[in-house]
Order: structure tokens, then sequence, then C-alpha cells
């Protein structure tokens, strides 16, 4: 199991940016395809970025894309994402997420860390 805490979050006006951080404890994750994932008030939780375990192949939700960067470093058992031109619309508490190589599930959480983006 791997322990996933997440920083990086907070209040910026539209069009600024932030950048999470989510370390990892536990296990290396250079066996775990890593993700952030979001849920805004009264909706279901989202997936915003994916990153691979090998390739560094990463996909994107349609909203995000060209604003969002995810990123990994495996030496230091962490993963990003780069968060620019926010809009309110992305205000929601951001998770991290991995999930084993060749797993179907992402199954291990951090407890998320707040991003709010006032118009």
């Amino acid at each position: 199991q791997v322990q996933l805490v997440e920083s990086g979050g907070g209040l910026v006006q539209a069009g600024g940016s932030l950048r999470l951080s989510c370390a990892a404890s536990g296990r290396s994750i250079n066996n775990y395809d890593m993700g952030w994932f979001r849920q805004a008030p009264g909706k279901e939780r989202e997936r915003v970025a994916t990153i691979s375990w090998i390739g560094m192949t990463t996909s994107y939700a349609d909203s995000v894309k060209g604003r969002f960067t995810i990123s990994r470093d495996n030496a230091k058992n962490t993963v990003y994402l780069q968060l620019n031109s926010l809009k309110p619309e992305d205000t929601a508490v951001y998770y991290c997420a991995a999930r084993y190589k060749f797993l179907s599930n992402y199954n291990d959480w951090g407890q998320g860390t707040q991003v709010t983006v006032s118009a």
C-alpha cells in the first residue's frame, strides 16, 4: 500500500496558477500509474490527469487539456500537477491516487487538497 499526501492547494484568482504535489511513502511509485482526480461540491469525482508507470504516457480530461500538466519524479517519490489558466469551475478538492501497474483500479488515495478559484 502507498500512502499519499497532497499539498499545494489554496485560493487563487481566475487566470492564476498553482502547483500541487503528491508525496508518496511506504513503497516506491516506480511501478505505479499515478493520477489526479477532483471532486467539486455536489458533483461526482472525476479524473483530471494520469501518468503511466513506464514511458511517461499522460492523459487529461478534455476540460483541462492545454492548461494542466502532470509529471512525476520517481527519485523523490512525488507526483505533481501544474495548474495554469485556472477557472472558477476548476474549484474542487483535488486527490492524488496510485494504481499498481496492470491493475484496473486506483486503490490508494490521498486525503485531498482544496483548490478554490475566484472569479
